[in-house]
């Protein structure tokens, strides 16, 4: 008896064991119902994607190396994916949220993504990836809050705010999709929504009656970190608030040595935190603007979002013009600059208590080199596409590592040329055969003559130059070899080039492509796949998940699905976790005290 009872104590200290680990890695459980709605946020009523009844959709709040749960709904009748920009799942390109790693979860169908946020800190967001879907909405913020044993490199802010930037059209999004079909352009957009909502009527002309328009309210004296994320369809926007400073802090998961701007470019897919101090009179509101960049200003004057700072004091409406844009109409140079001042702060820490600045990309031995040139859209077969090397990317009926997996043969191939051939445009399956662990430079080239947003899932890249005309190799002894900052999309002007560094350190197959929605689903993107073959105990790529999707060359693997997960949430799976820890520790009590 004695005996039973040592085995059955050691029992409850495994079990404990796994008890404390599972409390160290907390699980967030969320739930997404994405669903159509009519909203009028021009005064227009249209058709919008919602994410729980509302737009923009919730925000994910976790902490660093949370495991998190996010069970998607899809109420719409057409298929869905979510992906979340900027965040890395580390070693698990299946919960990416794009065709070439997932299969879409149809219409009526629940799928739930599970991942950990590894190592990471920041802002970011999440939106639907498939068929235009993201220009009518289904987006939100997912923010990575520091662990309390790594120390901000501020004072902690008094709030913290989130505002959600874009370019919005009154045409829903199939018939955008329709008019790309078409071989057509998209135009001017219909406006700029901010969190959701149209721009205050500071323009008679300009703006209808009865538009609803966001209001974020302050105290004055208090430092709030404001988070602006821009999710629109193709249009940098410039954000201000008028007579307030932003000290940035942080973009895509990595803090910036700090400096006060007037205004911002913030280009389609990019996220920053700013500082900002309420010191100004605090009896009157203030202007909140996000307006087009790069554009003919006459033509785009209705391109302009508003909100009302309120100050909870005030007493008075916000008054006077706008706070001016930046005047570059002949300076070319003034955007590029601004985006070469935003460094990192290599003293501060990031998600670990090591400085930011302790990893020494610019010292470590480049691998190989790939460039990606960009051109104007163009006719391939009949149809307008656009390319990167000359080959408009078509997706792949079987996610690639699934097929890898199965043994699919022709479903892509590892053909992407590392520089742009001489060769006509083709549309094609190709995709970059990159080597695990290496060290390599992309260049992008843009001779569109638009600015884009080139972005890399399940990667930062160290944005060490950019500049206007051809890159050469001479190039290279421009770049910042020291504090270059490190995300997740960077933008490329038109006539000019960006260089960036990355680590291949994350397994998988990862989506390279261009933030511009337009451009992106005309075929602007490839992927890279990153396979380490010694790997035969899953110790750099987890397996496929038990829930995955099965499509195309699979599609005969695909049970019905019958159940839907019982809904709970973070608070309920923390005081869970916490109350399972405490049980097992006073059973043990028990047992001992009875042995």
């Amino acid at each position: 008896m004695a005996f039973l009872g040592q085995v059955f104590v050691y029992s409850i200290h495994i079990v404990l064991l796994f008890g404390f680990c599972y409390s160290a890695d907390p699980f967030a459980n969320f739930e997404l119902t994405l669903s159509y709605a009519t909203a009028s946020p021009f005064g227009v009523p249209q058709q919008i994607i919602t994410v729980n009844g509302k737009l923009p959709g919730p925000i994910l709040n976790v902490t660093t190396n949370y495991n998190v749960m996010v069970n998607v709904k899809n109420k719409l009748d057409e298929d869905l994916l979510i992906t979340w920009s900027g965040v890395q799942m580390r070693r698990s390109s299946w919960q990416d949220g794009v065709l070439g790693t997932n299969c879409p979860i149809p219409p009526n169908w629940n799928w739930t993504y599970k991942f950990q946020v590894k190592d990471q800190i920041g802002s970011f967001f999440y939106y639907p990836s498939l068929n235009f879907q993201r220009a009518a909405g289904g987006f939100g913020s997912f923010i990575i809050t520091n662990r309390n044993v790594v120390p901000l490199p501020f004072n902690t802010p008094h709030g913290d705010i989130v505002i959600i930037i874009g370019d919005w059209y009154t045409r829903n999004h199939t018939a955008l999709k329709a008019a790309l079909d078409a071989g057509k352009d998209l135009g001017i957009p219909d406006g700029v929504l901010i969190n959701g909502k149209g721009p205050y009527r500071y323009n008679s002309t300009l703006v209808p009656a009865g538009i609803d328009y966001e209001t974020i309210n302050v105290d004055p004296g208090k430092t709030y970190r404001i988070r602006v994320h821009n999710v629109g369809v193709k249009t940098c926007l410039n954000f201000r608030i008028q007579n307030h400073n932003l000290l940035l802090a942080e973009t895509e998961g990595y803090y910036t040595t700090q400096q006060n701007y007037t205004s911002l470019d913030i280009h389609v897919g990019q996220s920053y935190s700013f500082l900002v101090t309420m010191d100004q009179n605090a009896s009157a509101d203030y202007y909140i603007v996000a307006s087009a960049r790069f554009v003919n200003q006459s033509c785009w004057q209705r391109v302009t979002g508003v909100a009302i700072m309120h100050y909870s004091n005030s007493k008075v409406n916000a008054t006077g013009p706008l706070p001016a844009p930046p005047n570059d109409v002949y300076d070319t140079s003034f955007a590029l600059n601004q985006a070469l001042s935003i460094r990192q702060n290599v003293s501060a820490s990031g998600p670990r208590p090591n400085p930011q600045g302790s990893y020494h990309y610019g010292t470590i031995n480049m691998t190989e080199s790939y460039m990606l040139k960009i051109v104007p859209p163009l006719k391939i077969d009949g149809k307008r596409r656009a390319t990167f090397n000359g080959i408009s990317f078509i997706n792949p009926d079987t996610p690639i590592r699934l097929a890898d997996l199965h043994n699919v043969k022709g479903d892509y191939k590892l053909d992407f040329p590392k520089t742009p051939l001489n060769r006509p445009p083709r549309m094609d399956r190709s995709v970059l055969n990159a080597t695990y662990k290496g060290f390599i430079e992309i260049v992008i080239q843009n001779n569109d003559t638009v600015v884009q947003s080139f972005h890399m899932d399940g990667y930062s890249f160290f944005v060490v130059g950019m500049a206007y005309g051809e890159w050469s190799n001479n190039s290279r002894y421009s770049y910042n070899r020291w504090d270059a900052i490190s995300r997740s999309t960077v933008q490329v002007f038109p006539g000019a080039w960006t260089a960036v560094f990355v680590s291949l350190d994350n397994v998988g197959v990862w989506n390279l492509r261009v933030e511009n929605l337009d451009r992106w689903y005309l075929g602007q993107q490839t992927y890279m796949r990153i396979i380490n073959p010694e790997d035969v105990a899953n110790k750099t790529e987890l397996p496929v998940p038990s829930n995955a999707l099965f499509c195309g060359a699979l599609a005969d693997l695909q049970k019905p699905q019958t159940e839907q997960p019982k809904k709970s949430s973070l608070a309920t799976i923390s005081r869970q976790s916490k109350m399972h820890f405490m049980l097992l520790a006073l059973l043990e009590a028990v047992i001992l005290a009875l042995l």
